[in-house]
């Protein structure tokens, strides 16, 4: 008995995920506003992955090639792992700190899920259209194939490992008041997007391999790893992080100086990333203005004004 398939009018499955998409947010978003129950946001990212996933591995026409499998359960293993950990962690946390100053607002907290509708259905693309690819045929695996296997492999690790090495910092009283700077935040003040960057940079590779002679569709699914790296960096992930934490801990110098020798984003050795000039941090490793609230600023006039005085 063979498989159902997307209709002919949708056959790259884009329209099917999207509306699924909308449903399954607003259905969340439904609980969230009536209940005033926030605690639900993340988990209903996470898992809208996952029913993405299956479908268009399902309905996609591809669900016999190993390459379709392994890109469908790279986009499972993320999903559920993410959404179970997010949620775990909120609930033991009691509240999402993100709506504490719109919470009552349900227009701006409604604005959040549609953001999170654009995120899911476009991260998603480069399974989406693997899995719809037609034509497809079982042949060798292609080295960029096994490149974006590896890519994940090791994003997944380094978000999975920041993630717990950071919850276990915060759950200790001892670290109450502190920013977390153990294991991999020792190296980079956000491994865990790191981690996220690499691992769809790497879905990505792994999935749009047999869509790459159809411009369109390779074009297309490059909006994937492009909206996770620019959310991350512009929008909804360093710059508010960077701006929290220099306005809890901006005053303290410890804070200063775990700033001024940690990388922003990349992992770096702290005596290697202390001693870079700036230029090179700003070239290099994304050490931008846009991720100092005055922080590190102030502590160079204050370096320099001591420096004149010694003269």
């Amino acid at each position: 008995m063979a498989l159902p398939t997307f209709p002919s009018w949708d056959s790259r499955g884009l329209i099917t995920t999207a509306v699924v998409t909308i449903v399954y947010q607003l259905t969340f978003f439904a609980i969230a506003a009536v209940f005033k129950f926030d605690k639900v946001t993340d988990f209903a990212g996470g898992t809208n992955f996952v029913v993405l996933a299956v479908l268009t591995l399902v309905l996609g026409g591809n669900a016999s090639l190993p390459s379709s499998i392994a890109g469908s359960a790279m986009v499972v293993l993320w999903g559920l792992r993410l959404s179970i950990f997010l949620l775990l962690r909120i609930l033991a946390w009691g509240e999402d700190r993100r709506f504490d100053d719109r919470r009552e607002q349900l227009c701006e907290v409604f604005k959040f899920w549609v953001y999170q509708m654009f995120w899911v259905w476009t991260v998603s693309l480069p399974v989406t259209l693997a899995n719809t690819a037609p034509d497809q045929s079982d042949g060798p695996l292609s080295p960029t194939t096994i490149i974006g296997w590896a890519l994940f492999a090791l994003g997944w690790l380094v978000e999975t490992v920041a993630d717990q090495q950071k919850l276990h910092f915060k759950n200790d009283s001892a670290n109450a008041g502190k920013w977390c700077d153990a294991g991999l935040w020792a190296w980079s003040r956000h491994p865990n997007y790191v981690g996220e960057i690499t691992l769809w940079i790497g879905v990505w590779l792994a999935c749009t391999q047999p869509n790459w002679p159809v411009l369109w569709a390779w074009l297309l699914s490059m909006l994937g790893p492009l909206f996770t790296f620019s959310g991350l960096m512009f929008l909804s992930g360093l710059p508010l992080l960077e701006k929290s934490a220099d306005k809890r801990y901006g005053s303290q110098p410890a804070y200063v100086e775990y700033k001024k020798r940690t990388s922003p984003l990349f992992l770096v050795p702290p005596p290697v990333y202390g001693a870079l000039p700036s230029f090179l941090k700003a070239l290099i490793f994304f050490e931008w203005p846009l991720y100092d609230s005055g922080v590190l600023k102030g502590t160079d006039d204050l370096e320099e004004g001591l420096a004149a005085d010694a003269q």
